[in-house]
């Protein structure tokens, strides 16, 4: 019996072992992953920002007012997750990668006005206070023994919210709307990272005996996507204000 008992509890230590160095290289690739995609939003926001010819096919080059193209560049993202979304279960991982890609790639174009109307050291600084704040709040997540699961349907419905709130003064343009949206979404999707985290490692967890591997790579990519729109989301709110105007 102690023999046995024995057996059983190495066997269960092994597995628990390999569990936990899984979980250790999905989530690697989960920031892998998100990290390129910020790189890749990141380059192509750059280019068409500090170009006023191309930036001026989105934007009014005075006003930084968004044309036909802008607007279309400012909701492409939105219907490409949607996209994205719907391809889950009919595509590879490699494909699903690829389109995360195309979707940093249509975000950068969407941002791409914050280089003509910010100062570079501003957007610089607000980056590396959302990366610090990011990483403490994911870190939270993946850490805390607490079940933040229950978050999930509150946030959504806050996020609703917010995304409705946001489109109306897109056409009333009130200040104290946009600092309210400013704080609330900062909270919202402050919360979403420590939740999104939590999930994307019980979810490791709980499918990690099937040895799936490509469901593994679809979910390390969709972990990326959802960190990858908080940072983004986080980053935006912070810079209206901490972002300096140029003259």
């Amino acid at each position: 019996m102690a023999d046995y008992s024995t057996i059983r509890a190495t066997t269960a230590g092994a597995r628990a072992a390999r569990i936990d160095e899984g979980l250790r290289a999905h989530m690697n690739k989960v920031y892998g992953t998100m990290s390129v995609g910020m790189l890749v939003t990141g380059a192509v926001a750059w280019a068409v920002g500090s170009s006023p010819a191309l930036l001026s096919a989105f934007r009014d080059p005075v006003t930084m007012q968004p044309n036909i193209l802008g607007w279309i560049a400012m909701f492409a993202p939105l219907i490409f997750v949607f996209v994205i979304g719907g391809a889950v279960n009919r595509v590879s991982a490699a494909a699903l990668q690829t389109m995360f890609y195309v979707f940093s790639a249509l975000m950068g174009l969407s941002l791409a006005w914050i280089f003509a109307v910010f100062t570079g050291v501003s957007i610089a600084q607000t980056f590396l206070v959302t990366a610090i704040a990011f990483a403490g709040l994911s870190l939270y997540g993946y850490t805390t023994k607490r079940d933040i699961t229950g978050w999930g349907s509150f946030l959504m419905m806050g996020l609703i919210g917010l995304i409705a709130a946001s489109v109306i003064n897109i056409f009333l343009g009130s200040p104290a709307i946009a600092f309210a949206v400013s704080i609330i979404g900062l909270l919202i999707f402050a919360a979403l990272t420590a939740y999104d985290t939590q999930r994307i490692k019980v979810d490791y967890v709980q499918h990690a005996n099937y040895g799936d591997a490509e469901w593994l790579g679809k979910s390390a990519i969709l972990g990326a996507l959802n960190l990858y729109m908080n940072f983004i989301n986080i980053f935006m709110f912070l810079l209206q204000f901490m972002g300096n105007q140029r003259d």
